[in-house]
């Protein structure tokens, strides 16, 4: 079982690592969006090139990335789902591809929790969402979310799926001390700002 539990991981590890918004702004002749806004590969930096398509793109393609390896491992045995999600969203972090500098996972992790427990995904992208409109501030809105989906999924679904989370979450807020310190700060960009 230990054997088909890292085959699980790797594999979700591969799945995330996809670097989407790096290959979506390319290919619509954006040039590398790691060298605009924050750097970062994910949606809302990819937002930044003033395309709300491919931004939306990226958001849709990261999450689904988690998603997908979740429902794929799931396929053969529910263990192995929690450990293709895992996998999932440290692809999306740390790209072996990228010299593993990779997004902040907020799309990835929002895939790996619709796959695991889609009440809760739903509950999250409200938290989000109700967070971005009144601040527009999407660090602090993913932020927000994740202190919410632990204790939603304790309340919700099993320990296991809960725990996943707990260290998920965690590992959210250590890539977004940066903006944690520029919120604090009041210098963070909001949401649509370019550059």
């Amino acid at each position: 079982m230990t054997y088909s539990l890292i085959l699980a991981l790797v594999f979700g590890y591969l799945l995330g690592s996809i670097p989407f918004g790096l290959l979506l702004t390319r290919a619509a002749g954006l040039g590398d969006v790691r060298k605009i806004g924050s750097g970062n590969i994910g949606a809302t930096n990819v937002l930044r090139t003033g395309n709300k398509g491919l931004a939306a793109a990226t958001l849709l393609l990261d999450a689904l990335k988690g998603t997908a390896a979740v429902l794929i491992a799931g396929h053969f045995a529910p263990d192995l789902a929690i450990w293709a999600g895992l996998g999932a969203f440290l692809g999306h972090l740390f790209p072996a591809w990228l010299g593993f500098k990779g997004g902040k996972g907020v799309a990835t992790y929002l895939g790996v929790l619709a796959g695991l427990a889609w009440q809760v995904a739903l509950i999250f992208a409200v938290v989000w969402l109700v967070m971005a409109y009144l601040f527009r501030y999407s660090s602090l809105a993913a932020l927000t979310a994740a202190v919410v989906v632990p204790i939603a999924l304790y309340l919700l679904s099993t320990p296991r799926i809960a725990g996943l989370f707990v260290v998920m979450s965690i590992i959210v807020f250590i890539k977004h001390r940066a903006n944690i310190s520029r919120l604090l700060a009041g210098a963070e960009g909001k949401i649509g700002a370019k550059g």
